[in-house]
């Protein structure tokens, strides 16, 4: 099929992938970057029967909704592409994709949602960013029209632009994470362009800076982990550099990952200088932070979700609590105080060794955890075991819960079951296969991510 150019479209809703959705001769068009209430000319690279994808070429009209996005990388950088909403507006679509998944792919009543809780930071409210480096960054028109009259710089470090796994836009300044996260990207960068250390080659699979990841806290700890592709003797020189730059590091750390594949779970984390985790604070518990740790990356947003469970929970004395999908075992040791004994399961080894550690560093001794497939580990032997559960809290991945955990839950038969998910979809599922013992007795949106489609939602299950 040829590209093919529609001059006038009028953009109706927000759809999946943070995409905008317009309606033209039957077809729906998919739009990035386009808001609701813009009406826009588009180009049509793919159609199928009864969709199409589409690039914006211009905005005809604005949305009364449309704002300046305040990122120069708007536009390029897939990671927020609802910046040029409203996010008052970003906030009723958040809140409708949840009324829509549940009344179009579940099949059990439920109340009026609950208003959204906003987030009281929408710029810089990431505690955890991982910047990529390449040898072969994104060029936009303007770098292609420079590189016509010479030579110019295709190293950069940044974010992948969406869809290419070997490009990557190199970013100026990142609206998502607090100082002095950009300051120390940028340091690295102008450090390794002047002493000539090579940038990551993917294609290849060469070169030695492949990765940084920044952590930050609300205690103002402050994490840095150098990936490199290579052993070198650059990395000393390097990495005693950002100790002095930013003395303000509390925990320097470094991981040599010559794999084909970026992840670092497996590979084994050098400390450099300080600690080698980072403290995290919700109400008077702390949480011990390590290179590897899962913690939700909006950390007051997740203490307000965390205190939403535990209210809706309605935890007492005499309560067994189940916390599947536990992580590091966050919502176990913040609800542990109002329980007999929390149980908490998670498929991740080195996540139940931070529960546990985190229960050990709080002095809480009415929990225990286990590792393995949830659905392998909750069977009748486990719940004789560790008693059954009057209250179940579940966070599944996206993918929401497996069948036989499901199933599990329908043997048990626990008086609540607090629902927290990141995808609504999955949620609508889940709970309709609930839904012949349990009533949804409230749901409450609360938005961890502004500027993109993203929403965790919570629901309330009672037993009938």
């Amino acid at each position: 099929m040829k590209d093919f150019i529609i001059e006038e479209l009028e953009i109706i809703d927000a759809g999946a992938e943070g995409k905008a959705i317009g309606k033209w001769e039957g077809l729906t068009v998919f739009v990035p970057f386009a808001i609701p209430g813009d009406l826009v000319k588009v180009r049509v690279y793919k159609k199928k029967k009864k969709y199409a994808e589409s690039y914006l070429l211009q905005i005809i009209k604005p949305s009364l909704d449309r704002v300046d996005a305040p990122c120069q990388h708007f536009g390029l950088c897939g990671g927020c592409k609802w910046q040029a909403m409203s996010y008052h507006k970003q906030l009723s679509y958040k809140q409708k994709q949840i009324e829509d998944n549940f009344a179009r792919l579940g099949n059990f009543p439920f109340p009026p949602l609950m208003p959204i809780i906003k987030s009281e930071e929408e710029f810089y409210y990431r505690n955890k960013l991982e910047f990529t480096f390449t040898c072969r960054r994104w060029l936009d028109n303007t770098d292609m029209e420079q590189q016509k009259y010479g030579v110019i710089e295709t190293r950069g470090v940044g974010f992948h632009i969406p869809g290419k796994f070997d490009k990557v836009l190199d970013i100026e300044h990142c609206y998502l994470q607090k100082d002095p996260s950009n300051a120390i990207r940028l340091a690295i960068k102008e450090y390794s362009l002047l002493h000539h250390l090579s940038f990551y080659n993917v294609r290849e699979h060469e070169g030695l800076l492949r990765n940084v990841i920044i952590r930050t806290s609300s205690t103002h700890d402050l994490m840095v982990i150098m990936i490199f592709g290579e052993e070198s003797e650059q990395i000393n020189p390097l990495m005693d550099y950002l100790a002095e730059r930013f003395p303000e590091i509390t925990s320097l750390q470094f991981v040599i990952n010559s794999k084909l594949n970026d992840t670092i779970t497996d590979l084994n984390v050098n400390l450099f200088k300080g600690n080698p985790f980072i403290m995290e604070q919700m109400e008077d518990l702390q949480f011990k932070i390590g290179p590897t740790s899962f913690y939700q990356t909006n950390s007051q947003q997740a203490y307000n979700l965390y205190r939403i469970v535990r209210d809706l929970a309605k935890i007492s004395a005499d309560d067994i609590v189940y916390d599947l999908y536990t992580g590091t075992g966050t919502i176990a040791n913040f609800v542990a105080r109002f329980a007999k004994k929390v149980v908490g399961i998670e498929y991740v080894d080195a996540a139940i060794e931070d529960a546990k550690e985190n229960s050990r560093l709080n002095h809480i001794d009415n929990t225990v955890f286990f590792a393995g497939d949830i659905a392998k580990v909750l069977t009748s032997e486990f719940i004789k075991q560790n008693d059954r559960p009057d209250i179940i809290i579940t966070d599944p991945p996206r993918a929401g819960m497996h069948t036989k955990v499901i199933d599990q839950l329908l043997e048990i038969l626990p008086q609540r079951i607090v629902y927290v998910s990141c995808n609504p979809a999955t949620q609508a599922r889940d709970i309709t296969l609930l839904a012949n013992h349990y009533e949804v007795k409230k749901v409450q949106p609360i938005d961890m991510f502004p500027h993109t489609q993203h929403v965790e939602n919570i629901a309330l299950l009672e037993r009938k």
